[in-house]
């Protein structure tokens, strides 16, 4: 397996489009869930994926949320409780932290996912609450 962390304009064609297909069919077609996916966050955040037998298995981006706290989003694994997503949630965690200068992680967890950013040290610091009628939790991770 690969892991790699990689700014937008480090991206190949290939490697965006892989991205942005996974993203569509997990977030969108899986979840049944239309919302708009390219954002403007995608350029300047550092784009982590995972790749094994010749396809993503894992991705996140990280971006600066605020002067002093990066932002996690687009959390997936295609494979799930392989350990993938974990690997790419330390990589990103990892990023943050010596690549951004970062002193904290912002990320709003589907609130199922939550037990996965527990492990790894995220707390809550909001209710529940709909995002595109999909229940969410903000966490927060401190270095």
């Amino acid at each position: 397996m690969e892991l790699t962390v990689k700014p937008f304009d480090q991206l190949t064609r290939d490697e965006l489009y892989e991205i942005l297909q996974v993203r569509t069919a997990v977030f969108i077609v899986e979840q049944n869930c239309p919302y708009q996916d390219i954002d403007g966050d995608d350029r300047q955040a550092l784009h982590v994926t995972l790749r094994g037998s010749g396809k993503l298995l894992a991705y996140l981006r990280v971006y600066p949320h605020d002067e002093r706290t990066a932002r996690i989003g687009r959390v997936l694994a295609t494979e799930r409780r392989k350990g993938y997503a974990t690997a790419v949630l330390q990589a990103g965690i990892r990023a943050a932290r010596e690549q951004m200068g970062m002193q904290s992680v912002y990320l709003e967890a589907q609130t199922y996912a939550m037990p996965l950013y527990a492990r790894e040290g995220f707390h809550p610091v909001s209710e529940e609450f709909l995002e595109d009628g999909i229940p969410h939790v903000a966490m927060r991770l401190d270095f």
